[in-house]
């Protein structure tokens, strides 16, 4: 494992307390000098690495996004057949979530909020490139449904936010049976 610096140390805090932040009391909740003493680190020193509230939140979101696609799609080929390669990448997704879940909440919420910017959202969606060419592709071959990406991901993806935020809640338990009824209806609603 490497050896984390200083800087480095107290960057990573400021992001988890952010992530926490955020996840426990809202965008709107979470001030610089909250995040700055959750961090265990002087106000001022957040600015050594962001220059403001919504260059934190920004550059967050897309460390975190980043990292979830970097995971999703770290066993992905794109030679894989298009349910293959769907099932790989939805069933990699959840899992990360389930296995992140403060990090997985915590995109939850950033999709859900008019706090990240255009230009850092548009970068979030470019990590998803792979899983967008796969649905091109099976579109093309009238496997997937001709629909925008945006009804796809709607249909297929966003649901698990909704299933891991009830799980985070402690309303719901997911089990492994959940996860796969949960890909089956994925998959069944943008299939032809």
């Amino acid at each position: 494992m490497p050896v984390l610096k200083k800087s480095e140390i107290k960057r990573a805090a400021l992001v988890k307390a952010t992530i926490n932040l955020v996840n426990n009391q809202g965008f709107h909740a979470a001030p610089m000098a909250k995040i700055a003493k959750m961090a265990n680190v002087s106000p001022a020193t957040i600015y050594l690495y962001f220059e403001n509230k919504q260059d934190l939140i920004n550059q967050v979101y897309k460390e975190v996004k980043a990292e979830y696609m970097t995971f999703a799609f770290e066993t992905y080929k794109s030679d894989l057949s298009i349910e293959a390669g769907f099932e790989l990448v939805w069933r990699r997704m959840a899992d990360y979530k389930l296995k992140d879940i403060e990090k997985g909440f915590f995109l939850s919420q950033c999709e859900n909020t008019p706090m990240i910017d255009a230009e850092s959202r548009l970068e979030g969606i470019q990590n998803l490139k792979p899983l967008l060419d796969l649905w091109d592709r099976g579109i093309s071959e009238q496997i997937i449904k001709p629909v925008s990406h945006h009804i796809l991901y709607a249909y297929s993806i966003y649901p698990l936010a909704f299933l891991l935020n009830a799980h985070k809640r402690g309303d719901f338990k997911i089990t492994k049976q959940h996860l796969d009824d949960a890909y089956q209806a994925a998959w069944s609603s943008i299939k032809l």
